[in-house]
């Protein structure tokens, strides 16, 4: 359960630094700056990502093992996972933000703990507790009441739809079929993140950039912005450390309960806006009730009762 804390603080310091770099001229000079930002920003983040776990790897000699888990079927697992968390979750995301607003892709990325915790029950015999169901959904309420906004601007439904189901069932599936293949002792948690950061820029780079004609901005990024690429590589080194917490977590505790943890994520980036940044808008009584509710019934929400009281007898 620590792990997986440690995964949702990182992420929320990710989230901030990356947040931090979208707003930089570049991403925001002209229209199709604007367009091509997440896809671009995404690629970058996960190549410097894919980088770090290669360093990591290396340091600790596991490079062998990993060409090794290349050829299990577990490894190339790990790959489709790579491939529907990132691409398909994160382009879901994106459909859903520009379709619906920020308030609703952020609700929809929040779906995939549920959603994830009913494939893992049916396909990892993963049980949830009706009480913990009860947490999750107060999770779940948490995160829709720190994002929500009023002034929601729905630009076109269906599409809106169909990117937050992508975005949620594409997240939601990466966690159950990383929890499966790291049983396999072939692939550790350190090599599936080596393989998923890895998978994840190569079809970035390979088949989405050239799809949306972003490689000729991306290129143009590589002029005169050092302060915007150390920013997105800092926003990838806790993203590397996250992952490397999410997916230990998801090996020792399973998926439904790592993804709870996980998605508190959003609470830990109100609290460290607030500290780091001086952001004191974020000051008011409902994202704090939003926020401690968040932290509180996500943590219950991975907490197994019934372990408990037999560790305690």
């Amino acid at each position: 359960m620590f792990a997986g804390v440690l995964a949702g603080i990182t992420w929320a310091v990710e989230t901030i630094v990356l947040g931090i770099a979208l707003a930089m001229s570049p991403f925001v000079s002209t229209e199709q700056a604007i367009v091509l930002a997440p896809f671009v920003s995404t690629f970058l983040h996960d190549l410097f990502s894919a980088v770090f776990s290669w360093i990591y790897n290396g340091i600790r000699g596991n490079l062998p093992a990993f060409f090794r888990a290349l050829k299990t079927r577990s490894g190339k697992f790990v790959a489709l996972a790579a491939v529907i968390g990132g691409p398909v979750g994160m382009t879901g995301y994106v459909l859903a933000v520009a379709n619906m607003g920020a308030s609703i892709g952020a609700v929809a990325s929040a779906i995939f703990p549920a959603i994830g915790a009913v494939l893992a029950y049916f396909f990892l015999k993963e049980k949830m507790q009706w009480y913990r169901w009860v947490f999750l959904i107060l999770c779940l309420a948490g995160v829709y009441g720190l994002y929500y906004s009023p002034d929601v601007n729905i630009k076109n439904f269906l599409l809106g739809i169909v990117g937050a189901l992508l975005c949620a069932f594409g997240w939601g599936i990466e966690a159950v079929i990383i929890a499966k293949c790291v049983q396999d002792d072939a692939v550790t948690d350190e090599i599936a993140l080596q393989i998923r950061q890895t998978t994840s820029a190569v079809v970035y780079g390979v088949v989405l950039l050239p799809i949306m004609k972003g490689w000729g901005f991306t290129v143009s990024l590589f002029n005169g912005n050092g302060k915007l690429f150390l920013f997105i590589a800092i926003a990838a080194l806790f993203a590397t450390a996250s992952y490397l917490f999410y997916y230990r977590a998801i090996s020792q505790i399973g998926a439904s309960k790592s993804m709870a943890l996980n998605i508190t994520y959003s609470a830990w980036a109100v609290v460290f806006s607030i500290i780091f940044l001086k952001d004191t808008s974020l000051l008011n009584a409902v994202t704090i009730i939003c926020t401690v509710v968040v932290l509180v019934f996500g943590i219950l929400a991975a907490a197994d009762y019934k372990d408990l009281i037999k560790k305690e007898k």
